[in-house]
């Protein structure tokens, strides 16, 4: 429950991994909040003049106050609404290894999985090479810091675990969307395990895009994109 009455307001994009991190928080927390979709390509003149500096989503408006960037909004929102439950550990090392291995998805493996979505033939194929073997690291991490990782229910969900959901929540689609499969039970049992036990908990159902939806939006934002690279 909200410990306090207050306006909150999320500009966000439906198929953004980084507006369903915010999503998965807010819901987690208990807060209400209304939701505003932004279209990238003409963008409202409320975000724009709330988020002047970097003009993108996900964008969270508390009590007319902004606050901008994915990780900056998720820890205004644990350090603001102190409700269970709280997206880091009580215990400084095990803070660190959340922090450690949220950065690393962002910098590291994100980023390859964006360029297998925007790439073709052999640019591609070594995309997808990379790809795989950050997921290496991330599988070989989470096994050897988050043992035996158990989620049952809103109280174990935190930081890394919204940041893992949110972002590979959908690997299923991207398998579908452009053929490749990169998480799977055989080569990264740990991830995909852990993935499969969010995915039960209604909270997250609650966030989750249609899948059908987001295999037409992949597939045709991956052509657009294509075109433009072959066009310039």
């Amino acid at each position: 429950m909200e410990e306090k009455k207050s306006k909150v307001i999320l500009h966000g994009m439906w198929a953004s991994t980084y507006s369903k991190r915010v999503e998965i928080a807010l819901k987690l927390k208990g807060i209400s909040y209304e939701y505003v979709e932004e279209d990238l390509k003409n963008k409202t003149e409320s975000l724009i003049q709330l988020n002047p500096v970097l003009k993108k989503i996900p964008l969270l408006v508390h009590d007319g106050k902004p606050v901008a960037d994915t990780q900056v909004i998720l820890d205004y929102i644990d350090e603001t609404w102190k409700n269970s439950p709280r997206f880091y550990h009580e215990d400084p090392y095990e803070r660190a290894q959340v922090r450690f291995w949220v950065s690393y998805i962002n910098q590291q493996v994100f980023d390859v999985v964006a360029r297998v979505l925007y790439q073709k033939g052999e640019a591609a194929t070594r995309s997808v090479e990379v790809a795989r073997e950050r997921f290496r690291v991330l599988e070989e991490g989470l096994k050897k810091h988050f043992p035996n990782k158990i989620i049952r229910e809103n109280d174990d969900v935190g930081l890394l675990d919204i940041t893992i959901i949110a972002s590979f929540g959908v690997h299923k689609v991207f398998h579908e969307s452009i053929g490749v499969e990169i998480i799977d039970p055989v080569n990264t049992p740990t991830l995909y395990n852990w993935i499969e036990q969010l995915q039960k908990l209604p909270v997250i159902k609650e966030v989750e895009v249609p899948h059908d939806r987001l295999v037409t939006f992949l597939q045709k934002y991956r052509q657009e994109h294509l075109q433009q690279a072959a066009n310039a």
